[in-house]
């Protein structure tokens, strides 16, 4: 089975081949990336880029999908759609049917619009009801939006002083990098998507199940423990 895993960033796994252009992905594939990345990379971020397991291939998949026509047989990619603006979407599905062989499985996670929409109403009509305050039902209003507005990179944030903004002057604001959503999907709406862009028989699943054999074993949508690795996202699969 050749499955890739696009954008991976740092969830990786040994059984796909995984792409990213991300710049942890770049320090990984290089032995001076390799060097300097225990100065660069603290907390959360080197712990991540410690545990990326399997091979990255460094590729911008804005320049297409870096394989022959009908030569994989599956196509995974986790929280990449929304944030690839709505004009880039078809290009974007045409190239993953393109690489995949005739029945091969194109698997798609992305944060779940319903999920967070109705959390937010439950949010609401319990602060109507004087159930909790108006700073819980804010930060239930922040999950909804705040990805769709920040203007400086998470990561970025949690840093102070020089580097802080020596991160900001290189690597730019969070749309830049490609951290905002561009775009939300439910489980009609993205159906309906891979439905346009000629995939067929798209179904909704749940995080450990999937068409592609043994895919809890692939731990990229779980982990060892069996815990889902992204709760609140949506999971669809269609075959071409």
């Amino acid at each position: 089975m050749t499955v890739l895993n696009l954008g991976c960033g740092y969830q990786t796994s040994e059984r796909c081949t995984n792409i990213d252009w991300s710049l942890p992905v770049r320090m990984k594939g290089s032995a001076f990336g390799r060097m300097v990345a225990p100065m660069i990379l603290t907390g959360d971020r080197r712990t991540a880029y410690d545990a990326m397991d399997g091979d990255v291939m460094r590729h911008n998949l804005r320049k297409g999908i870096p394989f022959p026509d009908q030569s994989v047989d599956g196509v995974y990619h986790s929280h990449l759609l929304e944030h690839l603006d709505r004009d880039v979407v078809p290009s974007f599905l045409a190239e993953v049917k393109r690489v995949l062989k005739p029945g091969g499985v194109h698997r798609i996670v992305v944060p779940d619009l319903e999920f967070e929409a109705r959390r937010y109403v439950d949010s609401l009509d319990a602060a109507l009801r004087g159930e909790v305050t108006p700073e819980d039902h804010g930060s239930n209003l922040h999950l909804l939006i705040e990805q769709m507005v920040r203007r400086e990179s998470w990561g970025t944030s949690q840093r102070t002083g020089f580097r802080r903004w020596t991160e900001n002057a290189v690597l730019g604001d969070a749309r830049k990098r490609g951290e905002t959503h561009q775009w939300m999907y439910d489980q009609v709406t993205l159906p309906a998507t891979l439905m346009k862009a000629g995939f067929v028989d798209p179904k909704v699943v749940s995080y450990n199940t999937s068409t592609l054999e043994d895919w809890p074993g692939y731990l990229l949508d779980q982990d060892e423990a069996a815990t889902e690795y992204r709760p609140g996202s949506l999971y669809v699969e269609a075959r071409a």
